[in-house]
C-alpha cells in the first residue's frame, strides 16, 4: 500500500467532491471513508486509476450518507446526477483547497489543523499526537473547523499570504509522535509551489529547506540544544541547502521581494559561511533592514539587534536592543548574550537566569540555565 500515494491525492480528491456539490464537512468524511476502503482493497485489487477510484468511491459514500440523512433532504437531488466511473478530471484545485483550509474566519490552530487533515492527509490521531493533545480534543477542533468553512464557495481567489503562514506554523512545529511536521510542511509547500508561480510560496519553500538543512546539527547526543555558532556543519544536509540557494535565487530574481524571501536570504547567508566566524554579518543586518520594511516585526527587530552585535559590535547591539520593548519573547537572552559578547559576565549570568525562567520550551530552558551556570562558575574562580 503506498501511503504516500493516497496523502498526495487526498485533496484533490476532495476538491472534486465539493465542486459537485458536497459541503465541506460531508466531504471530507467522505474522502476518509474512501481512503479506508483503498487501505482495505488496493494490496490485493491495485486500480488502474487511483484518482479515479478514489473520487467514484468517496462519491458514493456522500451519496449513501446522503441518503441516510432524512433531514438534509436537498441532497436528494444529487442522487441523479452521479457522474459515471471512468478517468478523473485533470484539473487540481487543490490550491482552492490551501485558500479554504486557511480561511480568515478560523483559528490558526484549527487552520494548521484542517490543513493537515484535508490538504497533508493526516488522520486526527497522528495530528492530536504531533500536537501533544488528546484525539477527541483534536477531533472538536477540526469539527469546529469543518463546519466553519462548510459555507465557503470557491468562487473568490483566496489570501496567499495566510496560506503561506499556515504552512509555516506547521513547519515550526516540527517533530513530535510519529509525524515530522516539518518534513510535512515542506511537502505541502512543494505541493502549493506546484500549483502556484508565485516567488513568495517559493521564499518560503526555500526558507523551510535552509532551516530543514540544520536540524541534525542543532542538538547534541544528550538531547541538549546547539546553538548556530556551535553547530557542527560538517552535518548539515548540502544537498537541501543547494536546492534552497537555487530556490531562493530564482525568487530574489523575480523582483518582488517578499518577507520569506528575505528571511531564506538571511538563512542562506548562514548556510553560506564554512565557520561561524565567516558569517556575513554586515548582509545579514541589511537583510533585517528589508524585513523590518516589509514587516516591522518587534520579532525582526530583535533579530536584526543580535545581527548588529554581530556586525558591529556587542555595544551596537545592546544600544539596537534598547530601542524595543524589554517585555518581547526571547528579549531577555538576546541581552544576556550582547552582554556576555561585551564582557559584563555577572549582567549576563542574571539575565541568562532570568531568560530561563521566562522560556516555555524546555530546550531552550535547559540551554539558558547552563549558561547561566557557566558564567557563575566562571566568575567564582
Amino acid at each position: 500500500m503506498d501511503e504516500a500515494l493516497l496523502r498526495s491525492l487526498t485533496p484533490s480528491v476532495l476538491t472534486v467532491l465539493v465542486r459537485r456539490g458536497a459541503d465541506f464537512a460531508a466531504a471530507e468524511d467522505a474522502v476518509q471513508d474512501a481512503l479506508v476502503e483503498a487501505v482495505r482493497v488496493w494490496p490485493t485489487d491495485p486500480p488502474r486509476d487511483a484518482k479515479g477510484w478514489l473520487v467514484t468511491v468517496a462519491w458514493r459514500k456522500f451519496l449513501d450518507a446522503a441518503r441516510a440523512d432524512t433531514a438534509r433532504r436537498r441532497r436528494e437531488d444529487l442522487v441523479d446526477e452521479e457522474p459515471a466511473p471512468g478517468p478523473a478530471p485533470a484539473v487540481d484545485d487543490t490550491l482552492q483547497l490551501y485558500f479554504l483550509c486557511a480561511h480568515p474566519s478560523l483559528t490558526p490552530s484549527s487552520a494548521v489543523a484542517l490543513t493537515l487533515r484535508a490538504v497533508g492527509g493526516l488522520t486526527t490521531r497522528q495530528i492530536a499526537q504531533a500536537y501533544l493533545v488528546p484525539e477527541a480534543t483534536m477531533a472538536q477542533r477540526i469539527s469546529r473547523a469543518k463546519r466553519t468553512v462548510s459555507g465557503v464557495r470557491f468562487d473568490r481567489p483566496g489570501d496567499v499570504a495566510t496560506v503561506l503562514r499556515v504552512l509555516y506554523l506547521v513547519f515550526n512545529e516540527g517533530y513530535s509522535g510519529d509525524v515530522d511536521l516539518s518534513a510535512e510542511a515542506i511537502r505541502l509547500t512543494r505541493q502549493l509551489a506546484a500549483a502556484i508561480d508565485h516567488p513568495e510560496v517559493a521564499g518560503l519553500l526555500a526558507l523551510m529547506l535552509l532551516h530543514h538543512a540544520r536540524r541534525a546539527a542543532r542538538t547534541a547526543p544528550d538531547g541538549s540544544l546547539v546553538p548556530l555558532a556551535e553547530q557542527d556543519r560538517g552535518r548539515w544536509d548540502t544537498r537541501a541547502i543547494a536546492e534552497g540557494v537555487e530556490i531562493l535565487q530564482a525568487a530574489l530574481a523575480r523582483d518582488r521581494l517578499g518577507e520569506f524571501q528575505a528571511q531564506a536570504a538571511v538563512a542562506a547567508l548562514h548556510a553560506d559561511a564554512p565557520t561561524a566566524e565567516e558569517t556575513d554579518w554586515v548582509q545579514i543586518v541589511e537583510w533585517y533592514d528589508e524585513l523590518t520594511r516589509l514587516t516591522d516585526s518587534p520579532v525582526v527587530r530583535l533579530n536584526r539587534a543580535v545581527a548588529v552585535g554581530e556586525a558591529d559590535g556587542p555595544r551596537a547591539g545592546l544600544a539596537a536592543l534598547a530601542e524595543l520593548d524589554d517585555s518581547l519573547p526571547r528579549y531577555t537572552a538576546v541581552a544576556a548574550y550582547l552582554h556576555e559578547r561585551a564582557g559584563d559576565l555577572a549582567t549576563a549570568a542574571r539575565l541568562y537566569a532570568e531568560a530561563a525562567k521566562k522560556a516555555t520550551d524546555t530546550l531552550e530552558r535547559d540551554h539558558l540555565t547552563r549558561r547561566a551556570a557557566r558564567l557563575n562558575t566562571r566568575l567564582r574562580h
